[in-house]
């Protein structure tokens, strides 16, 4: 099953002016609209099962044409971690973040640290910057490298701690299309200072353009136990990049896990599968080349990102706030104080 959350221009909260955001179900006819005090995060954090009731009641209902709404994110996610599962990628983008491959325009994309291999590695992103299917994005201030980022992400269905990947599987309620919006240049200063990535990847994430329950791509799961979905990315209508999930390192059920390891994870937090390789981003294809092509993303471009069993976002750049320049810290010269005077 598939569920979205939309506005329709018809929708508008009187008291404020605000389009008000809907939960539904999609099918064919379009979106057949949940009771409009249910959010898809009250949805997800009622279970799979109860969810799957919900929305075949729903499907009852008069469907609102897809292409008279705004597709919202599908959820309002707590907690957006993103790992970095994809192999090929890390080849690729090793060299394109270093500024020595940068300087010399050489191409070093054969090394991978030893680390990666020992775990999953992820990092907490934004989830105040979630974005729809077809929301345009702007540049963030100060980038002129901006890039896309082709994923799979899992959403949470129940909360837990220090599962197995086994226990791991029964808390899927689904999965989305995640693209992981990365500044990189932004990026490549501050990883200089063994921490991030922070504003190189705080801008916007687009989750989209629904959530297809987990049972929907169990057809998929190869003999190793990973979804064979095919995964592509174009730019203004030119296929750059196109990979298969199965590629990654680690399953999903291995990644909540170590998510999970230690600590909690809960129902409607969003987990990113990494971006996938053969030209899941500019970075990586960067990093192969040894030069900057494809260019950076610019005003006007259109980036489009399709999973199979899915579906497709589609957004648009556009220009974004020009900020003043941050302000560098003050370099202390002298013995530091450490006394009031």
């Amino acid at each position: 099953m598939r569920f979205a959350t939309f506005t329709e221009p018809s929708g508008i909260a009187a008291a404020t002016g605000i389009p008000l955001a809907r939960a539904g179900v999609v099918s064919d006819a379009g979106i057949h609209p949940l009771p409009a005090d249910v959010t898809m995060l009250d949805l997800v954090r009622s279970g799979l099962p109860a969810a799957l009731t919900a929305g075949q009641r729903s499907l009852a209902a008069a469907a609102v044409p897809l292409d008279a709404v705004r597709l919202l994110p599908p959820l309002a996610a707590p907690t957006v971690r993103d790992f970095v599962a994809f192999e090929e990628h890390v080849e690729g983008v090793a060299a394109s973040v270093s500024d020595a491959a940068a300087a010399s325009g050489s191409a070093n994309s054969s090394a991978v640290v030893p680390e990666w291999y020992q775990a999953p590695t992820f990092y907490f992103t934004n989830p105040y910057a979630l974005v729809g299917a077809h929301d345009d994005v702007p540049v963030p201030p100060g980038c002129e490298m901006l890039d896309f980022e082709l994923e799979v992400a899992v959403v949470i269905g129940r909360d837990g701690a220090s599962l197995s990947p086994d226990e791991a599987r029964e808390h899927i309620f689904g999965y989305t299309v995640l693209n992981d919006w990365s500044a990189r240049d932004l990026q490549r200063r501050e990883m200089k200072v063994m921490l991030g990535p922070a504003k190189g990847k705080d801008s916007a994430t687009t989750l989209g353009p629904w959530l297809v329950t987990a049972d929907e791509l169990e057809p998929y799961r190869d003999t190793d136990g990973f979804l064979a979905l095919d995964l592509r990315a174009f730019v203004n209508g030119e296929l750059v990049g196109q990979d298969l999930l199965s590629n990654m390192g680690w399953p999903f059920e291995e990644l909540i896990a170590y998510a999970s390891r230690g600590t909690e994870v809960r129902a409607g937090d969003v987990l990113g599968s990494g971006t996938c390789g053969n030209g899941g981003c500019l970075a990586e294809l960067w990093g192969r080349r040894g030069r900057i092509d494809p260019p950076p993303l610019r005003p006007g471009d259109v980036v489009e990102l399709t999973v199979e069993g899915i579906g497709t976002v589609r957004n648009r750049v556009v220009a974004g706030l020009a900020l003043p320049p941050v302000r560098e810290a003050r370099a202390r010269s002298v013995p530091r104080v450490r006394k009031r005077g």
